[in-house]
């Protein structure tokens, strides 16, 4: 009802039941996709020295210049992921 408010009609594509379904869990691709997705979060975080929201919120409202660098590499790989890398892994 609000997102029809908000000219929202069809809800159908905002989560996409190629990943998120129960059936697609449990199929190879989806473990896979958990798994590695998980592993790359965890990675991630560690190596960034902090959460993308921490690096986001905090270190730019201080000012810090690698929370800068490291917010536009988030932001850039994000992009990347959405735009070119998933449409390929979901042919897959």
């Amino acid at each position: 009802e609000y997102l029809a408010s908000k000219g929202i009609t069809d809800n159908s594509r905002l989560l996409p039941s190629e990943l998120f379904s129960w059936e697609q869990l449990f199929t190879l691709r989806g473990l896979i996709f958990f798994v590695v997705g998980g592993f790359m979060v965890g990675f991630g975080t560690r190596y960034a020295g902090g959460c993308t929201s921490g690096h986001a919120i905090m270190g730019l409202s201080s000012l810090q210049w690698p929370s800068l660098v490291a917010t536009i590499s988030f932001m850039i790989g994000g992009i990347v992921m959405t735009w070119f890398i998933l449409p390929h892994l979901l042919t897959l």
